[in-house]
Order: C-alpha cells, then structure tokens, then sequence
C-alpha cells in the first residue's frame, strides 16, 4: 500500500495501480527507457493493472516477465470499459495513469489520476480531469515511488 498524506486532504491509500500501456508505458508499441525497474519496484507497494486497446498488439511481449494484471479491452466504448476497470478495484485505493481519451474517465475518478505528455501526445480531457500531469512516465510512477513529492503539488 502507498499512503500519500496531502495537506487539506483526507490521506489517500493507494492499493491499486492502472496504467494505460500505448502513449503512456509505451511509444509505438515498446515499453520504454525505464518503466520496467519502477514497474517492478511499485508492484512490492501496490497491485499493478494494465489495461489497453493494444493498439500495436505488442502489450503482452512487451510485458511478459512483469508483475502486472494485463486486460486488452475490445475496440468498442474503451473509455467506459476502463472505467468499469477502475470502479471494480475501487476509486478510492487506485490510482491511474494515462495520456489518451479512452483514459479521461478512469484518470478523473481515481484517487490520484495522473496524465502523462509524451511522443504520442495527451489528450486535453485527460490533462484537464486529472490530479497531476507529468512530462513522462518516469516521472509519473517516481510520483509514487517518492510520494513526497506530491505534496508540493497537490498541497491547498
């Protein structure tokens, strides 16, 4: 479990994590420089969930060895289909990270939505729902990892 203790904020108990995977743990279908070790470092705190259109069908190569919940959604209304996801684990002890459309609803009802801008781009719903963005995912899960450092930003 993370505990993230935000002044002027009830303290948030983070027993989940759901990552999108293309344009957030991904670009171009390949997991990118770095999300391997702290996938691996944040899934001793937290229960780790992928869940993915897997635009380039690459997500479970990408992923085998991790220890993550991996869930490859239809191409259908995947924006509702990640936020079922999310309201099954419980909003209150998840947090989300995305960057695309199809992630705004899970991103803005987690209790720590977090929305990354990387080569893919974010999209403005998920940067506007969410409770932080960060310029990568690096960045975004060494959020987590320090969770510190949130304080300064999400401090009333």
């Amino acid at each position: 479990m993370i505990r993230i203790d935000i002044p002027g904020s009830t303290p948030v108990l983070l027993e989940h994590l759901v990552l999108d995977f293309n344009g957030t743990l991904a670009c171009d279908g390949e997991l990118l420089p770095g999300v391997r070790q702290r996938v691996q470092q944040l899934s001793e705190s937290v229960h780790i969930h992928v869940v993915t259109g897997d635009t380039f069908g690459r997500a479970r190569e990408q992923l085998a060895g991790l220890p993550c919940q991996l869930s490859i959604l239809g191409p259908h209304d995947q924006a509702s289909a990640k936020l079922a996801y999310v309201q099954r684990l419980g909003v209150q002890s998840t947090a989300c990270v995305g960057n695309g459309r199809n992630d705004a609803l899970m991103v803005e009802a987690a209790a720590l939505g977090i929305a990354v801008v990387q080569a893919e781009g974010g999209a403005v719903q998920t940067l506007s729902t969410a409770d932080v963005v960060a310029r990568d995912i690096c960045d975004a899960l060494d959020l987590l990892l320090q969770p510190q450092r949130l304080i300064a930003t999400l401090r009333t």
